[in-house]
């Protein structure tokens, strides 16, 4: 595969191979990325990109379905096992547009929906204006304490007292505690609202046991499929049964046209490596590296909102450290540290030059790393922040992450064979056969 690509496109097949290369030699902390398994990565890249399977299994408006409807619903019954849900569709194309699906099940256009503000730590497809669930419905948005950084379950019942809205949303893109969807679910249940729920984030934290899940406390739940989950970029609804015929006709004809099958092949791959043991592992390792990383910049003396995290990210108040979201970002890139500059609730600055960073541990978790390195990486923090116009300082930097990377090696493979997956993964061709 790799030969032909560099065969017809050399240009291409040496960007694919720099960004390897970056992606090898960086500490990625950016909370929504991560690395995929192997399985998954050719998955992705299979035959089944060839196959349009517009419509559901057995309801298609394309014929050749065969091997097609097996694989979507075992990603189905995978999911359905993973999250212990009655209904899954996982045909959305992304967080997003699974978001918008969501809404449109169980609301109609100019009805109110409720969800987390963006500045304090929700996402644009909460309601915020700018975007279609901001147009397209009626907005209205809670926030966190400020002085806590939690949420105020109490304020938050007494808004949807007020407004009454259809929808609430639970679920948040930088809030670094643990969210309690019980008390959501009886805040909606209360004000004859209805409860969905976003885990894009924190999806491979829910399989795992470490966060509480909201499916029985939801109608509908959406999350992408990467992060946390690690596996492909794609996105995915679970449901109650009473919600399931809603939810698909959102989906499609609602908003979608064929499902790509090569991402939806590679999220049946990555549910059956989440239905593991290592995978349970791998997930308690992330929040014991975020907490070790945590309680590391709090002895450096960084101000982290809420004061610390429950799960895989950590949101940092920088304005006490006199240095723009935006600058740090960008400094750290140079060293080799990939984090993204984040808005702080209630921050004073513009959205373009905020004053929080946000980081997390998915990726350096994946690698092999463990909270003595976690701390490691807070002390390369600190000290671009304390040198952050010394560009000599940075490069130095840079070459300790480059050292460190260098320690653990971005996993080729690491699924453990199973009960399902009895293994060998791999030929000696580094192809799976039941696949190819």
């Amino acid at each position: 595969m790799i030969t032909a690509l560099e065969q017809y496109d050399p240009q291409i097949y040496e960007l694919i191979r720099q960004e390897k290369a970056r992606q090898s030699g960086a500490i990625r902390l950016i909370p929504s990325e991560n690395y995929v398994s192997r399985a998954v990565m050719l998955a992705s890249g299979s035959c089944l990109t060839n196959k349009y399977a517009e419509g559901y299994p057995g309801r298609r408006y394309y014929e050749g379905q065969q091997v097609t409807d097996l694989i979507e619903r075992m990603a189905q019954d995978r999911a359905k096992k993973l999250f212990k849900a009655d209904h899954a569709n996982v045909q959305p194309y992304s967080g997003s547009v699974a978001n918008l699906a969501a809404y449109l099940a169980l609301a109609k256009p100019g009805e109110t929906i409720m969800g987390l503000a963006l500045p304090h730590g929700g996402h644009l497809t909460h309601g915020w204006r700018v975007t279609a669930s901001g147009r397209i419905f009626n907005s209205v948005q809670y926030g966190v304490n400020p002085d806590t950084g939690r949420f105020d379950y109490d304020r938050i019942a007494e808004l949807a007292k007020k407004h009454r809205p259809r929808i609430i949303i639970s679920g948040a893109t930088a809030y670094p505690r643990e969210i309690d969807f019980e008390v959501f679910g009886r805040i909606a249940r209360d004000t004859g609202a209805y409860h969905i729920s976003d885990i894009a984030h924190i999806a491979g934290l829910v399989v795992a046991g470490i966060h509480k899940s909201p499916v029985p406390y939801a109608d509908i739940v959406s999350t992408t499929t990467h992060k946390t989950l690690r596996g492909p970029r794609g996105g995915m609804l679970l449901c109650r049964t009473e919600h399931a015929e809603k939810v698909d006709k959102a989906v499609f004809p609602g908003l979608q046209g064929g499902p790509h099958m090569h991402t939806l092949t590679a999220i049946a791959v990555a549910m059956a490596e989440a239905d593991t043991p290592e995978f349970i592992a791998y997930a308690k390792q992330v929040v014991k590296n975020a907490k070790a990383l945590a309680e590391k910049l709090l002895e450096h003396g960084f101000n982290l909102v809420s004061g610390g995290t429950d799960n895989h990210l950590i949101l940092i108040d920088l304005r006490n450290k006199n240095v723009p979201g935006k600058k740090l970002a960008k400094a750290l890139d140079r060293a080799r540290i990939v984090s993204n500059y984040n808005t702080i609730p209630n921050d004073p600055a513009p959205p373009f030059n905020p004053s929080g960073l946000r980081i997390g541990t998915p990726a350096i978790t994946t690698r092999g790393m463990k909270q003595d390195h976690a701390k490691q990486i807070a002390g390369f923090i600190n000290k671009v922040v304390e040198n952050i116009d010394d560009e000599s300082v940075i490069e130095k930097v840079g070459k300790e992450v480059l050292l460190l990377c260098s320690q653990f090696p971005v996993p080729d493979h690491f699924i453990i064979p199973n009960k399902n997956n009895p293994g060998p993964l791999q030929d000696s061709d580094g192809l799976i056969p039941w696949l190819f």
